[in-house]
């Protein structure tokens, strides 16, 4: 595949290209803003199967992207045509202006995946000073520790790291090059509370220097908190992309969870009402199970409930969330806590 040449970051580049979607409309009269990613009609067939099916996505610079999806919905396939791991059976592919594997390209992007790979008998600085070198632009060794919170294991041999250690040290491997693109594969797996927070504090830091960062979640409050834009992917196609808010706004607004003496079929009749679902664990067979109500005026249907004399008990009202809004959007079954992707 030819390839194109791509403009360092230390360069000023002549032309750009124009994002179609997600990146800020430029002002009128200044340069357009130039998409990291342009992705248009991606197709990855495995005989039959089709784990990836027309999938277009436009992704500008500076934009912390969650990619979220189903066991099997095609979002690591997805990720892994994007860094030129897998070659795709349609549709095109361009990072930076260029082809995934241009060698330009690679020098600007970083990837934490599940595994380094790195040899256990070296030193944790030895690994990050190995991988620094492949890069024409690279942090510093103490810098990359620094943001990787490693210093204190310099000199450990990567077998010796516990599970966050070694998580730590895949994120120091995937900056080591300085990058302005960043893959994140489940970044904060084997991390605790305090470890999550120190590494979600440096993405943002990296966002905030225009570094573009895409990373996939089973922990959906983490993508709410964290990311400017949602990509839902199933069957292998974008179903959802914008906003948290945006991607929570295609259910209502608030849930209601409660035990009542009114059937899920008489809730679900009311105005407002959106869906009425049985509270999981519950059963049907239960006199009065706890019932989970969508909706976009709860103090309407409280106050109606209330007014009819009905029996409310154990009443929850909360902002709907992003779990909700993806169980909606892909379907019940879908697992969000399941990483692996048999089919993609």
């Amino acid at each position: 595949m030819t390839t194109t040449s791509v403009p360092s970051r230390r360069e000023t580049p002549t032309t750009t290209a124009s994002a179609t979607t997600a990146a800020a409309t430029p002002a009128e009269g200044s340069a357009p803003t130039p998409a990291v990613i342009q992705a248009a009609g991606l197709t990855k067939r495995y005989g039959d199967l089709v784990a990836v099916d027309s999938l277009s996505l436009t992704i500008g610079e500076g934009d912390i992207v969650a990619i979220l999806g189903p066991n099997g919905a095609g979002k690591s396939t997805t990720i892994e045509m994007l860094l030129g791991l897998r070659t795709p059976t349609h549709g095109s592919i361009r990072v930076f202006g260029a082809d995934p594997n241009a060698k330009a390209t690679r020098a600007r992007v970083g990837a934490m995946l599940q595994e380094s790979h790195a040899p256990e008998t070296l030193t944790v600085a030895e690994a990050v000073d190995l991988v620094r070198h492949y890069y024409p632009y690279a942090l510093g060794v103490e810098d990359i520790l620094r943001r990787a919170d490693l210093l204190e294991k310099r000199d450990n041999r990567v077998g010796q790291l516990s599970g966050g250690q070694q998580q730590r040290l895949n994120f120091a491997l995937a900056i080591a090059g300085d990058p302005d693109l960043l893959f994140l594969d489940e970044p904060t797996a084997a991390l605790d509370v305090a470890a999550r927070h120190l590494f979600w504090e440096q993405v943002r830091g990296l966002a905030a220097q225009g570094k573009t960062i895409l990373f996939s979640t089973h922990n959906l409050a983490e993508a709410d908190a964290l990311a400017d834009r949602v990509v839902v992917i199933n069957h292998g196609r974008v179903v959802a992309d914008g906003t948290p808010a945006e991607i929570k706004a295609t259910v209502a607004a608030r849930t209601v969870r409660l035990v009542t003496d009114l059937n899920a079929a008489a809730l679900a009749a009311l105005p407002g009402v959106r869906h009425v679902e049985l509270a999981a664990g519950e059963s049907r067979e239960d006199a009065h199970p706890m019932l989970v109500i969508q909706t976009s005026t709860p103090e309407a249907l409280l106050a109606r409930l209330f007014g009819a004399g009905h029996r409310v008990e154990e009443l929850t009202v909360s902002d709907t969330d992003l779990e909700t809004a993806f169980i909606h959007l892909v379907g019940a079954a879908a697992d969000p806590s399941d990483p692996t992707e048999s089919a993609s």
